[in-house]
């Protein structure tokens, strides 16, 4: 049997790139995990039991909350660890995990989730919102130090032996970014499961994620308000005071939900509002498991998860009137909750589990 070790970049928070480590877990129950930082009471929460090895940055001051404070250790933390010891190194990585040493005998399968955004797509954005005192370290020092990371990060991305992207979004722009084409393509995966549909359909509509300018949120908010729908937001995150300022009356948050409670809300919403522009997008695929249909931002990796006129809708401009015309003009009767369902059935955790098993086992 081979000798497995599971390497992510930083637990935390609990989002699409923990779930999957997650999944990894229940395929390879006694890898050991390798992660740049951690924050343990998620990792007692999601991962109980399993062996967590940092690397030597979890002990630096105000670790895990300020691991952006430390962007140009990062290379020198990810490749600190010894994996000599395995067979196989599977790792999953929107920024370092990739970049950990492998030699061989030892092979390294990374599931890529995006090439870094904040040292390709997203650099300039990064450096007007950066999450570090840029008054007392001053511009030119981050740019410098965003510079030698993007060097590093095109270095770095050439060490997998087999590279498996998570979308043919991210598998064009892993081509475009890191002049490499991923080995295959396997979209996250779903717990078919742990959804389920519902006779009864709710008045609300739903959304789900953290509350980070990316994810835009406000344009949900701003959708129902116009259209005085109500809507309730689950997740929490930097900008969450800022989206409750922006909410009119029939907007409602929730915060963190338990399973339980998100299972329900899923199942009763009259659908899913999925409004930013994703690598693949988790929360698409669990809202068909139960059943109910998505209004999706048209670009991105949900073209690849949603089918029109199945399983949902698109709007094609990321602005409030495009999502507010689609609103307006949807009828949830129209979507069969059973064919939806069916139609996520394709992204299910025993069809990934099994994907990435017989890449690991043949490489």
């Amino acid at each position: 049997m081979k000798k497995i070790a599971l390497v992510h970049d930083f637990f935390t928070q609990w989002g699409g790139g923990e779930r999957v480590l997650k999944t990894f877990t229940e395929i390879y129950p006694d890898a050991p995990i390798y992660l740049i930082a951690y924050d343990k009471k998620l990792t007692d929460e999601f991962l109980p039991g399993k062996k967590i090895i940092p690397s030597f940055l979890q002990k630096f001051p105000g670790m895990p909350k300020r691991f952006k404070y430390y962007l140009n250790f990062m290379p020198k933390a990810i490749e600190s660890f010894d994996l000599s010891e395995y067979d196989v190194v599977l790792s999953d990585s929107s920024a370092y995990a990739k970049g950990c040493v492998t030699k061989k005998p030892t092979k390294h399968v990374c599931y890529l989730h995006t090439p870094t955004r904040y040292l390709t797509s997203d650099k300039e954005e990064y450096l007007k919102s950066a999450p570090i005192p840029l008054p007392l370290i001053g511009k030119p020092v981050v740019e410098g130090i965003l510079k030698m990371l993007t060097k590093w990060d095109l270095e770095s991305s050439k060490r997998p032996d087999f590279l498996i992207a998570n979308s043919n979004y991210i598998a064009q722009r892993t081509e475009k970014y890191y002049k490499r084409t991923p080995d295959a393509v396997i979209f996250p995966p779903v717990d078919i499961n742990k959804f389920r549909i519902s006779n009864e359909i709710g008045d609300y509509w739903l959304v789900l994620g953290r509350a980070e300018p990316y994810k835009r949120t406000d344009l949900a908010i701003e959708a129902a308000n116009a259209l005085n729908l109500k809507l309730k937001i689950v997740g929490g995150g930097t900008k969450l005071n800022a989206l409750k300022q922006l909410a009119g009356p029939t907007v409602e948050f929730l915060g963190r939900v338990s399973d339980e409670e998100l299972v329900d809300l899923y199942s009763h919403a009259i659908g899913l509002i999925f409004p930013p522009k994703e690598d693949a997008g988790m929360t698409p695929l669990e809202s068909m498991a139960s059943g109910r249909p998505v209004i999706a931002y048209g670009e991105g990796g949900a073209l690849e998860s949603v089918k029109a006129g199945v399983s949902g809708e698109f709007f094609y401009e990321q602005t409030v009137p495009a999502l507010v015309e689609v609103m307006r003009n949807f009828d949830p009767k129209k979507y069969n909750p059973e064919k939806v369902r069916e139609h996520a059935m394709q992204f299910s955790s025993d069809n990934f589990k099994k994907k990435i098993q017989e890449i690991v086992n043949n490489i």
